[in-house]
């Protein structure tokens, strides 16, 4: 088993909390042989961050908006096997094999 751990930071005062396991359980299901662990950890101020192996991979204080499920798995999985295909989640909207 991989040492791969995912911590998803996210604001209690903003009530963020289904949002943050909603993407935990996206990252799991896509990644559950490459990931030791994906943790929830409450913040406040407006805080929703994703951090893989201590490093910031996500802020939506910096990005002004949510990331997107698809997005998150391509920047874990940019990190941690480049060479894996994610099928549909690597796939553009006008990509015409997405049809």
């Amino acid at each position: 088993m991989s040492k791969n751990i995912v911590e998803i930071t996210y604001c209690t005062q903003c009530r963020w909390l289904l949002r943050a396991a909603w993407l935990a359980q996206e990252l799991l299901t896509t990644f559950e042989q490459d990931l030791y662990s994906v943790g929830l950890k409450p913040g406040t101020g407006g805080i929703f961050e994703i951090t893989l192996n201590g490093e910031l991979i996500y802020s939506r204080k910096t990005e002004g908006r949510f990331p997107e499920a698809k997005e998150i798995k391509q920047l874990v999985r940019d990190r941690i096997d480049p060479e894996r295909d994610l099928g549909h989640s690597d796939r553009d909207k006008g990509d015409e094999t997405n049809k």
